[in-house]
C-alpha cells in the first residue's frame, strides 16, 4: 500500500506544510531528546519523552510528504508511514511500534512498567530517527528547512 492508498482509506488527509511547521516539529523532537536526559527522571518519563521525540520526527517526514494522520490510530499511522517517507525498514518500524505500546501501558495502565534499558533504547532510537529524518529532509525537501 502507498500513502495515496492510505488517503483513499481515510487514514491520512492531504496536508500542505511549511518550513515553519517542519522546523518547529524538529525543534520539539530536539527538545524532547534533551529533556529525557534530565537527571532523576523515571524510566517511564524518559521513554515517553524519547518516544515523543521520535513521533515528532516521523510527523515532520509525513508532513513533508504532504500528509497528516487522521485521528483514528494517529500514532500508529505516523510510525507506519516511515516506510513510505524515509524508506524505513520493517525492523525499525516494529521497534517503534513496540515502544508505542510500552508507552501506552506506562501512561495509562501501569506505573513503573519501563526499565532503564528500555528507556535508553528508546532514546537511542529517537536520536537515530531524528538524524535520519533530518538527512532525508535535506536531500528530499531542502526548501522545508529554510525558515
Amino acid at each position: 500500500m502507498s500513502l495515496k492508498d492510505w488517503l483513499r482509506n481515510g487514514w491520512l488527509a492531504e496536508h500542505e506544510t511549511s518550513p515553519q511547521e517542519i522546523i518547529e516539529l524538529l525543534r520539539i523532537a530536539d527538545r524532547d531528546l534533551r529533556e529525557c536526559q534530565t537527571a532523576g527522571l523515571s524510566p517511564d518519563w524518559r521513554l515517553a519523552m524519547a518516544y515523543n521525540s521520535a513521533l515528532g520526527s516521523a510527523t515532520a517526514a509525513l508532513s513533508a510528504a504532504g500528509y497528516r494522520a487522521t485521528r483514528d490510530g494517529h500514532h500508529y499511522r505516523i510510525i507506519q508511514s516511515l516506510a513510505h517517507t524515509i524508506g524505513a525498514g520493517a525492523d525499525l518500524i516494529a521497534r517503534l511500534d513496540a515502544f508505542r505500546k510500552k508507552r501506552n501501558i506506562s501512561d495509562y495502565e501501569q506505573s513503573g512498567a519501563v526499565s532503564d534499558q528500555e528507556a535508553n533504547e528508546m532514546f537511542d532510537l529517537a536520536r537515530m530517527l531524528r538524524k535520519t529524518v533530518g538527512d532525508w529532509l535535506k536531500n528530499s525537501h531542502p526548501k522545508l528547512l529554510q525558515g
